[in-house]
């Protein structure tokens, strides 16, 4: 598979960990997304969120946010409907919901996430059917595949 088709979903925790920290696995996701080495896919309720989260716990680095978007040109799929929200909720935590919904409403390869308690549940990996896998995993998964490529 080539990697640089690899569609990834990627939800607030990783924006947000990946503006703030420059070292992270989740900042290397966003460097790769950069790069075109992947594709990086976001819901618009993913991108509200994370924008909340900015103007509340970083007011200083909205700018910064708003503008890495602009330049990271992602993949920003519809929210999913209600009645998509509702089944995501009969395997999910309710605020988590609409992220899973999304994710499974557009074709992706993963699902990264750092909210391993309800993300990387079974019901919600079974419901996905795609890899649910936090940064780190997904940064071995593309290490793993891009080196059997060379």
């Amino acid at each position: 598979m080539d990697v640089k088709s690899w569609r990834v979903f990627l939800d607030s925790s990783v924006l947000v960990a990946g503006v703030i920290s420059q070292t992270g696995a989740s900042s290397a996701i966003l460097d790769l997304g950069e790069a075109g080495e992947i594709i990086i896919v976001l819901s618009k309720g993913v991108l509200v969120e994370t924008d909340r989260v900015f103007e509340k716990k970083f007011p200083g680095l909205v700018g910064e946010f708003r503008g890495f978007i602009k330049n990271l040109s992602p993949i920003v799929t519809a929210d999913p409907t209600a009645q998509e929200i509702r089944e995501a909720e009969s395997v999910i935590d309710k605020d988590d919901a609409p992220i899973l919904a999304a994710a499974k409403k557009v074709n992706i390869h993963y699902l990264v996430s750092l909210d391993t308690r309800h993300f990387h549940a079974p019901k919600a990996r079974q419901y996905l059917r795609n890899p649910i896998v936090t940064p780190a995993q997904f940064l071995a998964e593309f290490r793993n595949i891009f080196e059997e490529d060379r």
